[in-house]
């Protein structure tokens, strides 16, 4: 009998199928039209609906006989005595967060059917909130860290092309390129707890990994550091805030289900998973909590200056997300649990309402407080973001731009003229210059061009039949002569028979 819990697999599966399935439509031409939507729809809301299922039918299954706790389907990856193990944690954190990320994962696909229709990147929409989809179910459902840092790629690289899904506008790309610089660092300290976890311990599962409190503080805490880095980038606290306010670039279904109430989570997710470790080290969870709270001041004073409703809204999911923080470093891990969901709903139906607020509210936006407009310095201050983006811009962005610029310049500089390209800025005459062998590399293959074509010329291809091609018209001849021996019934049953005896 097939063990219900084993079957978690598709859980991150379906969207999954559902991302290649809406590509493989668009590959095929398919997706055209508005007729060409309703499939498209229809596959990316049946796999929202039949990974919700299956949880549900787990959730029930565990309401009845308990959580399942860490099931392993088998082995991933091996090497020598380390093994990654393809495992899923089915504890009641686990199963909770999990069904209410696809119970709002499916209530976004069904409401940007409408939002999206007939906006020109519909499919292109549906198939990277699919693979998100995927992305976050893997992350709260894996019981691992390396499994779990795949879902953490998958839902980062969703998130970098929908805050780019207007690909045709500078704002987009370059918000979207600030955010995947930013979390580029939450995923290097991720990679350091994974490397450190499977050097020091010898595994990166997560039960094995909670069970590891009998370690000195010392090895907690280094192990730890990756860990939280990764956490507070992904969840945009201080001083890494600035990139999720960009993000919002993206369409206003995407900002609902990345940022304002389930992606933003993941760090919070990942650290309560980490309790047992984080609780024999107090300097951490006071560190936790001091950037909670710093991350709530500056989402509550940044929140007051804005003029727009996503952008209220997303500061004041960065208040909340700070709240949970400052609750997990005093040491109040179920209670943010229980804030998690209940801020992810109510922030998920708002930013679903955000195109209709301005309709029902019926009355202009607040003004600033009397308070914060009459301390100058304060309300500055909260209207530049207390300087973060800047700090950001000058510490990441634009390094990553000079480097790319410095690589820019080598290719063109170095590596071109190695192998004997001209480089891009050549005109049409210069650019000709590579038939005749460019640079040392150039040369020496036009050199040995020339002697192939030397040898091609006058030994195959010489007018009045070179060597080789006598050659070969004989070999040509003598081969029809044999042809039409074994075409007579003689010479072809001799050759049967001669067959049959080496056989024997």
């Amino acid at each position: 009998m097939i063990d219900p819990a084993s079957l978690v697999w598709l859980v991150p599966l379906l969207p999954l199928l559902a991302t290649a399935g809406i590509a493989i439509r668009v590959i095929a031409g398919r997706a055209v039209g508005d007729r060409g939507e309703v499939p498209t729809a229809w596959i990316a809301q049946g796999a929202a609906l039949g990974s919700l299922a299956l949880l549900l039918a787990l959730d029930a299954l565990a309401a009845i006989g308990g959580p399942p706790g860490q099931v392993i389907l088998g082995t991933w990856l091996a090497s020598g005595d380390f093994a990654v193990k393809l495992s899923f944690t089915l504890d009641a954190l686990a199963l909770s967060v999990a069904t209410l990320v696809a119970a709002i994962g499916a209530v976004t696909v069904r409401f940007s059917v409408n939002y999206l229709h007939r906006e020109p990147g519909f499919h292109r929409f549906f198939m990277i909130l699919s693979l998100f989809l995927a992305g976050m179910l893997l992350i709260v459902l894996a019981g691992n860290a390396v499994l779990t840092f795949v879902g953490w790629e998958l839902a980062g690289v969703s998130s970098y092309l929908l805050i780019g899904y207007a690909y045709d506008r500078p704002a987009a790309t370059g918000n979207a390129l600030w955010a995947f610089v930013s979390n580029r660092i939450g995923d290097a300290g991720f990679i350091l707890g994974i490397a450190l976890a499977a050097m020091w311990l010898g595994t990166v599962e997560w039960p094995q990994l909670a069970a590891a409190a009998a370690l000195d503080a010392l090895t907690i805490r280094f192990l730890l550091i990756g860990f939280l880095l990764a956490a507070l980038v992904k969840s945009a606290q201080v001083p890494f805030a600035p990139w999720i306010a960009r993000a919002l670039e993206g369409p206003t279904p995407s900002s609902a289900v990345f940022y304002g109430s389930v992606m933003v989570f993941a760090g919070v997710y990942l650290v309560i998973r980490l309790e047992p470790l984080l609780t024999q080290v107090p300097d951490l969870m006071a560190l936790l909590a001091i950037t909670g709270a710093l991350t709530v001041l500056y989402g509550w004073l940044g929140g007051l200056v804005q003029t727009d409703v996503k952008s209220a809204l997303m500061f004041g999911t960065t208040t909340q997300v700070g709240l949970m923080f400052l609750a997990c470093g005093l040491g109040w891990f179920e209670l943010a649990a229980w804030y998690l969901g209940l801020h992810a709903l109510w922030r998920a139906y708002q930013f679903l309402m955000a195109p209709s607020y301005m309709h029902l509210a019926g009355r202009p936006a607040r003004p600033v407080p009397a308070w914060l407009a009459g301390r100058r310095a304060l309300y500055t201050a909260a209207l530049q973001r207390f300087w973060l983006e800047h700090l950001a811009q000058g510490l990441l962005v634009r390094p990553m731009q000079a480097v790319g610029r410095d690589m820019r310049a080598f290719d063109d500089e170095v590596l071109s003229r190695m192998v004997g390209m001209p480089p891009d800025e050549a005109d049409g005459d210069e650019a000709d210059e590579v038939i005749h062998g460019r640079g040392l590399a150039g040369r020496i293959l036009a050199w040995v061009a020339g002697h192939l074509q030397r040898f091609e010329t006058h030994l195959v291809l010489r007018g009045g039949g070179g060597p080789a091609e006598r050659l070969m018209r004989k070999a040509g001849a003598a081969l029809l002569v044999v042809e039409g021996l074994l075409e007579r019934p003689r010479y072809l049953l001799l050759l049967v028979l001669a067959t049959f005896a080496v056989i024997l």
